[in-house]
């Protein structure tokens, strides 16, 4: 039997995120060790990056890496690369990428072409701490090889917000992802949206409740809370949710090919999740976002 490829995971982390002994890149491999060994991962790492690993003794936990050059010598760019590429054996299946927001060089042009790149080709770009956790622990729990994984990963309904938005070519794959998985996002205790998104989700929701339940039954409630329209200021509203830590998961469907005249909010948003790494969760394309709703719903239900 043909055994499956490793997964190959491109690795950086911004300067704020590296040096410190309870740095976000420190807190990667101890929070996420046990996913991180069942998984048997491939690595590629830029440089820096690989040195603050060396310094901390995070080694020995990347048995399979390959060093890429520093920033400022193109290692990024290579990154951008390996994202596109068509060879299984040389491309990267996932980017964690731990961004801090004030840093210049999470908005050069290789470091917005490797988040486009990522949406355009369906891989997961993790920007945030939490991201990049759970995504390691969902892929892990995934083999059936959850045994000492600790309950991050696991949807609590009873307590979690999630915000749905997707940009004008995408709000019908959003309605797509919702119908499909409405068992999972309906166990959210609190969904927001913007605006137009929110409406149709509202719809949406109506009409998959009057088919599964009795009018007396029926939550007149809107399922979703729709907020402002990106352009007028939704985007805002929503980070300001999230810098308070009422949403912790971003579903965010992003249009990398049309230019975007309110582009300053949308980076807003992300910006406030990144502020918040250790907390919020975004994920940006559909691909991703199909598998890991589907992994949600699986670890809620084991």
């Amino acid at each position: 039997m043909q055994t499956a490829r490793r997964l190959r995971i491109g690795l950086i982390a911004n300067r704020a995120h590296q040096d410190a002994a309870d740095s976000a890149l420190v807190r990667l491999f101890t929070r996420g060790g046990t996913a991180i060994s069942q998984l048997d991962l491939e690595w590629i790492i830029v440089g820096r990056t690989l040195d603050a690993m060396n310094a901390h003794g995070l080694q020995q936990q990347c048995a399979r890496f390959e060093r890429f050059p520093y920033g400022r010598e193109g290692g990024l760019m290579k990154l951008v690369a390996r994202v596109v590429d068509r060879n299984p054996q040389t491309a990267i299946d996932a980017v964690i990428y731990l961004i801090d927001p004030v840093d210049p060089s999470s908005i050069f042009p290789e470091a917005q072409a490797l988040k486009r790149q990522c949406v355009i080709h369906g891989k997961p770009f993790l920007s945030t701490l939490a991201s990049a956790i759970e995504w390691l622990k969902l892929e892990a729990a995934a083999l059936k090889q959850n045994n000492g994984l600790d309950q991050f990963a696991v949807l609590e309904s009873n307590e979690e917000s999630i915000a749905l938005i997707a940009h004008d070519a995408l709000k019908t794959k959003m309605l797509q992802l919702a119908e499909k998985h409405f068992a999972v996002l309906d166990r959210f205790a609190y969904r927001y949206a913007t605006g137009t998104t929110g409406g149709l989700l509202n719809q949406l929701a109506q009409g998959i409740k009057e088919r599964t339940a009795s009018n007396d039954l029926l939550n007149k409630t809107p399922w979703v809370q729709a907020f402002l329209s990106g352009p007028l200021g939704g985007d805002a509203q929503l980070a300001e949710l999230v810098l308070d830590k009422k949403i912790r998961r971003i579903l965010f469907l992003e249009d990398p090919h049309v230019a975007r005249q309110h582009e300053a909010d949308i980076q807003l948003l992300e910006r406030a999740a990144r502020t918040v790494t250790d907390f919020a969760i975004v994920v940006s394309d559909v691909k991703s976002a199909d598998r890991w709703l589907s992994l949600l719903g699986q670890q809620k239900a084991d």
